[in-house]
């Protein structure tokens, strides 16, 4: 792996700010540890207010031409990142391995997604335009224009540290505004690694910005007055704050929050690949991410036969090293995240679930420190309980019976998130019913995991959302843009 340029001699990870690699200055920081190894990677100093000052006056400064720059030669930049993605995928991939602790595969399928939003951001050109009416009074024309709005920040989570940035950076750039990447603490590495391959593009120093720390440079970001708007991902405490905080100080924001994310199985699936894709989206990425499914909601008729068809299942997974093979399951991200998941495993015993698979007693050989949790499933699941209502973030899967989907829909939509819900069917009218009745943001029928393709808006709903424009697609370069209105008149024509 080659050694990265965004960290010092000593292993501390550096800021990129003015086109320059430069140490933060704040007074406090943390050790970037492999998840899996127990291994000290590097140390990521935090940023002090002042560091975050700096970064947003150099992205005024670059503002001022990047604006004006051709939407033709803004695009360039992104073509070349996107080439530069591809040439370093495998390199990206053990590196997000090393800081996450997912599987070399969820890693490489994480980071094409990334890629996938910069390929859409290469079409702004056609995005960006907007409407026109020849003749809208007696001799007046009017049109509409988009125009970028200045300095913009993203906030990233842990278990995504590749794609999440990629939601927000390549539309903040293209559409002409200057970015501020603040990558979680956690996991710097691959977000470093991003902001070297930029910097081998064609794109001017200062559009661009790479700051790393905790709460404070949060805080200095969000009341900042030259920042125009917030993108964040992340808990829903955190979501509100950050939606409160931004929105008090006149920023636009968009703050994806947490979720609880339902499965429902009906009498008609295919049992077998139902099970198979309801493994997959609760057990990938150690159930790690917004989209993993908690709980399984099947019809009676058909509950025992999945319940032993996705046990079977389950119980071939294996749990282990992330970089070697036939692993499916990687570590959690730190030892305190393995404890809270082992807490909730707890609380479903005390609530009277029943326990049909136990992942709390597994270890993984050769890696002892590792940060591992087995695949865990819990049957009968009450819809009131913790386990129905909670996110847990880890790889525990609930099932949990209804007597038809009418009843399985009133579950799902009982909680007070709205992420993500799938249906296994093999009837039309089932999959129209949870088409309009389904309280939910990202809807799938027959997918395991409804993830949406980058050329569409990735939906949330309820606590799982703040704001109402979402990451992707064409809601990025409204969130990125305002219209400006042209009324002309021509007395003389």
């Amino acid at each position: 792996m080659a050694e990265s340029r965004s960290r010092s001699k000593s292993g501390e990870i550096q800021n990129h700010v003015g086109g320059r690699w430069k140490a933060p200055t704040g007074e406090s920081g943390q050790d970037v540890v492999n998840p899996a190894t127990g291994e000290r990677l590097a140390y990521t100093q935090f940023s002090s207010v002042a560091d975050v000052d700096e970064a947003v006056t150099e992205g005024r400064k670059a503002f001022e031409e990047w604006r004006s720059t051709p939407v033709v030669e803004r695009i360039q930049p992104m073509f070349e990142l996107k080439g530069l993605l591809e040439e370093n995928l495998e390199e990206l991939t053990e590196f997000l391995v090393r800081d996450h602790g997912k599987t070399r595969t969820e890693a490489r399928g994480e980071l094409r997604r990334g890629i996938e939003n910069v390929e859409v951001a290469c079409g702004i050109p056609t995005m960006l335009q907007s409407g026109s009416l020849l003749n809208a009074a007696p001799g007046i024309d009017e049109s509409a224009v988009r125009k970028p709005l200045g300095v913009f920040a993203a906030i990233t989570p842990f278990n995504f540290p590749g794609m999440i940035p990629l939601w927000f950076l390549p539309y903040a750039v293209a559409t002409g505004n200057c970015f501020v990447l603040k990558p979680s603490e956690k996991v710097p590495l691959v977000a470093s690694r991003l902001v070297e391959l930029i910097g081998e593009t064609s794109l001017p120093d200062g559009v661009v910005q790479l700051v790393n720390g905790g709460p404070e440079t949060v805080t200095a970001l969000l009341e900042h007055e030259g920042i125009a708007g917030i993108s964040f991902v992340g808990s829903t405490p955190v979501a509100r704050h950050v939606y409160e905080t931004a929105a008090k100080n006149g920023k636009r924001v968009q703050a994806q929050g947490g979720a609880k994310n339902y499965l429902i199985v009906t009498e008609t699936a295919d049992i077998q690949f139902a099970a198979e894709q309801t493994l997959s989206s609760c057990f990938a990425c150690g159930g790690e991410r917004c989209l993993a499914t908690d709980i399984a909601v099947v019809e009676e008729s058909v509950y025992d036969e999945f319940a032993e068809e996705l046990l079977a299942q389950a119980r071939q997974l294996t749990v282990g090293y992330g970089l070697e093979d036939g692993v499916d399951i990687g570590a959690l991200i730190a030892p305190d995240h393995v404890d809270a998941v082992r807490e909730f495993i707890a609380t479903g015993i005390s609530e009277g679930a029943e326990l049909l698979l136990d992942g709390r007693g597994l270890s993984v050989e050769g890696y002892e420190e590792g940060n591992f949790l087995g695949p865990t499933v819990f049957g009968d699941v009450g819809p009131e309980t913790v386990l129905a209502q909670e996110e847990i973030f880890g790889p525990v899967l609930g099932l949990m019976p209804a007597a038809d989907i009418d009843e399985a829909i009133e579950f799902l939509n009982g909680t007070r998130f709205g992420n993500a819900a799938s249906l296994f069917t093999g009837s039309g009218a089932d999959a129209r019913t949870f088409r309009h009745q389904a309280d939910i943001g990202n809807l799938g029928i027959n997918v395991g995991t409804a993830a949406p393709m980058a050329f569409f808006h990735f939906g949330g709903r309820k606590n799982s959302f703040f704001g109402d424009l979402h990451a992707q697609g064409e809601d990025m370069i409204h969130f990125y843009t305002d219209k400006s209105i042209y009324i002309e008149r021509w007395p003389d024509a």
